[in-house]
């Protein structure tokens, strides 16, 4: 997978993470909101691509998705205290479960559609 859908799908997956959270708790969608909420989150997944190197494979799940998603979520977990906005250990959960869900999941998918096209057989002349 190339560098830039891989890197727009982390930021899709902390977005839905923002989105999905802020909807459920009735917070409301405006941009400053939004902004006020994923901006931990979001400098946690740049420092997570920084730290794992996360340009040479973007789609390996094992180096690349497990550093990023740790670093995403301790980094905005500690972002959030530092700042005040807390981060209660229900909440700590949810963000651990939801964002390794998704850090993880495209890349898992990635990985098994990699396989599957490297097994089909290719169609040659008859």
């Amino acid at each position: 997978m190339r560098l830039l859908p891989a890197a727009l799908l982390d930021v899709v997956c902390v977005l839905a993470f923002v989105l999905i959270g802020r909807s459920s708790h009735e917070e409301g969608n405006a941009l400053l909101g939004i902004v006020d909420t994923a901006w931990p989150f979001a400098l946690g997944l740049a420092v997570g691509w920084l730290a794992t190197r996360a340009w040479r494979a973007p789609a390996r799940l094992v180096g690349t998705g497990l550093g990023v998603w740790v670093v995403t979520v301790a980094g905005g977990l500690l972002l959030r205290v530092a700042t005040g906005d807390g981060a209660p250990v229900s909440f700590a959960v949810v963000t651990s479960l939801f964002l390794g869900a998704t850090l993880l999941g495209w890349r898992a998918a990635a990985l098994l559609i990699e396989r599957r096209a490297r097994r089909a057989p290719t169609a040659g002349p008859r």
